[in-house]
């Protein structure tokens, strides 16, 4: 299954490079994936071409206004044949979102039209958020100068997870965060390098033990490195046992 991203921004220009390399660059080059990318000043009808305006009430700074905003999410929807379903999840990019972990990476892998708002200022009139349906995500409690970057993150991670877009299937299967855990340390050859020695374990050619041992450096680490999975899991193991009873 192919998933079309439409992404409304007001800098084009920073997705070609950063969405045409590594896995996103083959997985569009491959039919996987699509990116369509948006100039919301396309949409404006003055000559200074403006999208933001003075919030009501004061304060500083600017807002998206809700016209061009409107018209271009129209547009875009316009532009293809509609799903059977009619989904389209479009998405704000918002520092007071919905926080964005790997289950919700997951959940929009299985999309097929993804529409992104990219914003910057002091955010977006409400009116776009109530009236268009969007929902909000947040990748990490801090604040960028726009919703490009965190734009490129939610493209990355969900076409990671398409598949036929890693060499191995079972790569993001293996991965931090898949099972509620950090994933275990990595080695590769040579052996020893300045005194660095790999682990003997990985080294026996015994598979169960190395699973084994690799189960254990993943609860280790994510023990001393976060320690919140492991009380979510615990808590999400528990009300599961619940359930069934």
């Amino acid at each position: 299954m192919a998933v079309r991203f439409d992404i409304i921004t007001i800098f084009p220009g920073m997705f070609s490079s950063a969405m045409g390399e590594s896995i996103v660059g083959r997985a569009v080059k491959s039919g996987l994936a699509e990116i369509n990318c948006v100039d919301l000043r396309d949409f404006t009808e003055d000559r200074y071409r403006s999208i933001d305006d003075r919030p009501y009430g004061g304060g500083p700074g600017m807002v998206f206004k809700p016209e061009p905003v409107f018209d271009a999410v129209e547009s875009v929807l316009s532009e293809v044949e509609p799903l059977a379903d009619g989904r389209v999840r479009k998405i704000i990019l918002t520092p007071q979102g919905r926080r964005l972990d790997q289950p919700l990476m997951r959940e929009l892998a299985q999309e097929e039209r993804i529409v992104m708002l990219c914003g910057h200022y002091e955010g977006f009139d409400e009116r776009i958020i109530e009236g268009l349906d969007f929902e909000e995500v947040s990748i990490g409690d801090y604040v960028l100068s726009g919703g490009e970057l965190p734009a490129m993150v939610l493209v990355d991670g969900i076409v990671r997870l398409l598949p036929g877009a890693l060499g191995h299937p079972e790569s993001s299967s293996r991965e931090s965060f898949e099972n509620g855990v950090l994933d275990y340390p990595q080695y590769t050859r040579p052996p020893e390098y300045r005194g660095l020695k790999v682990p003997d374990v990985l080294l026996s050619g015994n598979h169960a033990e190395i699973e084994q041992w690799r189960r254990q450096q993943s609860l280790e680490r994510t023990r001393e490195r976060r320690g919140d999975l492991l009380e979510n899991k615990e808590l999400q193991e528990t009300g599961q046992e619940h359930d069934k009873t």
